[in-house]
């Protein structure tokens, strides 16, 4: 007998046999499952492009800003102790690399925004979910979370220091913090604008608590997901810095201000174009990750 799902339009629904489409005869748990997933959303089809078209915009923009930098350099428009020669900014970068300093300093960075962000991805994706699916989750915290972030970093860095001391940690737990937000606002936003008809049906099939989660909601929510993972990564980066101006780490902050200090200004800008290359980088990966991952094509 066809079992059929029950739905909010008037219109009639298609046979669980119908929807689950051409499937070998099994249990009806089995067919019941198989209906409900084949209503999440399937990636959608991406036109073919061109690595050229890819590459080619953000590589113009970047020649058009060299040559304004060059122009206003060799004219003498701005200083050369605040803006150097884009050579001499290159030659301070590769000085860097050669003797094995800016890797180092950047591997600190690295592992100091990767381990930030995983602490506030975990605390962030649970917390999200509670306040997506509990009004009175949502009412007693949502405005406490939006206050957190009327509290600049630099603000909170000294105090962090003083309870955590200093080291990896306390720059860790500064990357959190100004990870959590974006990662818990997408979170929920992802969770509250699912398909209501879809999340229905998965019930009627009997799906609840930990498969509905895994099956249904997760993939339908995971571009908002993704899309705040890759803002998160990137400002990741920022928290490390900020937390290694404060705390003194052995970090691409603390490059710069020892440059600073040395009124090397080519070596500032060298420093700011590794940290430029880092969270490239990160939001790179994550992109890659939203095309893997999500239905929905990253933009």
């Amino acid at each position: 007998m066809a079992v059929r799902f029950m739905s909010r339009s008037t219109a009639p629904v298609a046979p669980v046999e119908t929807v689950a489409g051409n499937i070998s005869p099994g249990p009806p748990e089995i067919v019941r499952r198989e209906s409900v997933f084949r209503r999440v959303p399937p990636r959608l089809a991406r036109s073919p492009r061109s690595p050229i078209l890819s590459v080619l915009p953000p590589l113009l923009v970047g020649v058009a800003l060299l040559a304004l930098w060059q122009l206003a350099t060799q004219l003498g428009l701005v200083p050369a102790f605040l803006l150097p020669v884009p050579a001499d900014v290159w030659d301070a970068f590769r000085r860097s690399v050669a003797d094995g300093l800016l890797p180092r300093y950047a591997g600190t960075t690295l592992v100091e925004s990767l381990l930030g962000c995983a602490l506030g991805v975990a605390v962030a994706l649970p917390l999200g979910y509670a306040i997506a699916r509990s009004r009175l989750i949502a009412r007693a915290l949502q405005p406490y979370i939006a206050a957190s972030q009327a509290l600049p970093a630099v603000a909170i860095a000294p105090l962090i220091a003083l309870w955590l001391g200093y080291g990896l940690s306390p720059v860790v737990a500064l990357c959190a913090l100004i990870v959590f937000f974006p990662m818990a606002i997408t979170t929920t936003l992802g969770l509250r604008l699912l398909d209501r008809d879809v999340l229905d049906a998965a019930r009627v099939d009997g799906a609840s608590g930990w498969r509905m989660l895994w099956h249904i909601e997760l993939p339908l929510a995971l571009p908002s997901v993704l899309a705040g993972l890759r803002t998160s990564l990137t400002l990741s980066v920022t928290g490390a810095v900020v937390g290694e101006f404060v705390v003194g780490a052995n970090g691409l902050g603390q490059l710069l201000l020892i440059d600073r200090s040395d009124f090397d200004s080519a070596g500032v800008f060298a420093t700011l174009f590794a940290l430029a290359l880092l969270a490239a980088a990160l939001y790179g990966v994550a992109r890659l990750a939203e095309r893997l991952f999500s239905y929905v094509e990253a933009r």
